[in-house]
């Protein structure tokens, strides 16, 4: 007889199944509330700020009186990332094809990011179990619905997508705080490091390098989603090209002799975490399954 997992108390407020206490007057806030006054904080003061003196602090109330909705700073992070989400994009539209329906996701996932840079820095905690999360995955599934990939690829397809998103976020914030730390404006912050380069390198010694910033490339900064785009049309090429070498539907996926794949799930999120590793059988190490 399968036996019922424990559903941590963050994940039974989100979905609005964890039992109130019965004593004690009427509670005069509500989760929803906490939850979006903590989001307030981490966009105005960083995430760093957020504790749950600064949050009752900000609802005008004592820090005591949010332990009846919420156990635990770390029970309010994780509902505040959920929060940060927003609306998943939806699945796919009436003549969307599965490109242009990933391409709307990671959009949206990115827009998500750049209202709430902060929910990327958060360790990913777990599988994607909180409302928003597995409405963005149930989605990303949906546009691969008639792809011909097994759910397992279908899987490794959104953790790529998702990796790649939430790691160039990071990555841009990153650039974002050095620029403004140098006081330096964007354009004469990139130019400046081909200028320090050229003083510090030898170029017998980086002949490559020294013809890359002889191209310019650092000449001025790239337009704001120009990396975002390549990136993105480079995974989904390679998604088309996985999906067009699939087999015709009725034949034999995997070539003759070879050992099925076991599938051994990591870790899944709509935009966060690492989801599923295929390892190879250990019989047929380094043989190639199709």
């Amino acid at each position: 007889m399968a036996v019922e997992a424990e559903v941590p108390a963050s994940v039974a407020a989100a979905w609005g199944v964890r039992e109130r206490p019965h004593k004690g007057p009427k509670p005069g806030l509500s989760l929803a509330r906490i939850v979006d006054a903590g989001v307030r904080v981490a966009d105005a003061e960083g995430i760093d700020a957020v504790s749950m003196g600064r949050v009752a602090t900000s609802l005008d109330t004592a820090a005591m009186s949010l332990y009846r909705h919420v156990s635990s700073k770390e029970e309010l992070l994780r509902l505040m990332v959920d929060a940060a989400w927003g609306d998943s994009p939806g699945p796919l539209a009436a003549g969307e094809s599965w490109r242009d329906g990933l391409s709307r996701w990671a959009w949206a996932m990115r827009a998500a990011l750049r209202r709430h840079p902060w929910a990327a820095r958060l360790p990913i905690s777990g599988m994607p179990i909180m409302p928003r999360e597995i409405a963005w995955f149930e989605d990303a599934l949906a546009c691969l619905a008639d792809t011909g990939l097994t759910e397992a690829r279908k899987a490794s397809v959104i953790l790529l997508l998702a990796g790649y998103v939430r790691n160039l976020a990071i990555t841009e914030a990153d650039i974002a705080a050095a620029v403004a730390a140098s006081g330096l404006g964007q354009d004469e912050w990139m130019a400046s490091y081909p200028r320090m380069l050229g003083q510090l390198t030898d170029p017998r010694r980086f002949p490559a390098l020294t013809a890359f910033i002889a191209a310019g490339v650092f000449d001025a900064a790239d337009g704001p989603d120009d990396e975002f785009v390549f990136g993105l049309d480079r995974i989904l090429d390679g998604v088309g090209a996985l999906i067009g070498g699939l087999p015709p539907a009725g034949s034999s996926p995997r070539a003759p002799g070879c050992v099925e794949s076991r599938v051994v799930p990591v870790t899944l999120a709509p935009c966060v975490p690492p989801r599923t590793t295929r390892m190879p059988h250990p019989h047929v190490a380094g043989r190639q399954c199709r």
